[in-house]
């Protein structure tokens, strides 16, 4: 890390906070659908829309040197990123924003246990407790036993999963590839995986719904672009508590606009699990090997 980066914390944590808003504004403008349109297709809606963005990255999604063995890690990729999506926007018909974001939260956790897995990754017992915290949080979120689990809860815990393990196929194949190579395959095969998926259940939308879809692609590639200007700032562990953020912000926005009570059951175990994640992140950055993403690296 050079010194410039370091000595621009502020940078980060205000390009870190519009991040956090950016993508607040995407699950708010999911929630305004109401489901009139079905998870699947809202979901490739987005994606189809949000290809505009990729038009300045096609001279390097030309001239990439794919491989074999790249294209099947893009389509292993696409594949996982592909369940996750869908499952976020079934999940966003179902349960409150602020569950949503909260469980969003585990996506970092589900990394480093799978790092553990697939890429030889050794966890001491300080981050082996920061993970059962964690997974506390989740259990604090959830209440199982003591109220009644939607589906919607059981899409969240899957979503989380599907991102992570279509990050670390994103970790493999990184250094081999530029990173507009990276978010351009992923864009293209998520918008070719959900296709189907929408087809099975198609109604035509509304000029309005399209508008909103479009406000959805708009705020997610701008959170994105955000968070890489936040990154370049300042150190992962100075912005990473900034996403702590995102829930109280949920909270307010379920609670003004959708009429969702603040249930501090969920506030509390989101915190539980953002704590949890800062500390491993913390750790990585002391043994200085990064493997667990930012909150916001594993979003829509």
């Amino acid at each position: 890390m050079d010194t410039d980066t370091a000595q621009r914390p502020g940078v980060g944590i205000f390009w870190m906070v519009v991040t956090g808003l950016c993508f607040v504004a995407v699950t708010a403008l999911v929630k305004a659908l109401g489901g009139r349109i079905p998870a699947a297709e809202s979901a490739f809606l987005r994606y189809l829309l949000g290809l505009i963005f990729l038009i300045p990255m096609w001279p390097a999604l030309r001239s990439a040197p794919m491989t074999p063995r790249l294209w099947k890690l893009f389509g292993l990729r696409g594949v996982f990123h592909t369940i996750g999506v869908a499952m976020w926007f079934y999940a966003m018909t179902r349960i409150p924003i602020a569950e949503v974001t909260a469980l969003n939260y585990l996506n970092p956790v589900y990394v480093t246990i799978l790092a553990v897995v697939f890429l030889g990754e050794r966890l001491a017992l300080r981050r082996i407790m920061a993970i059962v915290a964690a997974l506390g949080g989740a259990l604090l979120i959830l209440r199982p036993g003591f109220r009644e689990l939607d589906p919607g809860h059981i899409a969240m815990l899957g979503t989380a999963f599907a991102f992570s393990i279509s990050y670390l196929l994103a970790k493999i194949f990184s250094g081999e590839v530029s990173a507009a190579v990276v978010v351009g395959m992923l864009s293209v095969t998520v918008t070719i995986g959900l296709a189907p998926l929408a087809y099975a259940v198609w109604v035509w939308p509304t000029w309005s719904d399209l508008a909103i879809l479009f406000g959805v692609a708009c705020f997610a590639t701008a959170g994105h672009y955000t968070m890489t200007l936040a990154f370049a700032a300042a150190p992962v562990t100075v912005t990473q508590p900034i996403t702590f953020l995102q829930l109280v912000w949920s909270v307010v926005i379920g609670a003004a606009f959708f009429a969702e009570p603040a249930d501090p059951f969920v506030i509390a175990g989101g915190a539980l699990i953002v704590s949890a994640v800062v500390f491993i992140t913390w750790r990585e950055a002391v043994l200085k090997r990064r493997v667990t993403p930012s909150v916001h690296e594993t979003k829509t």
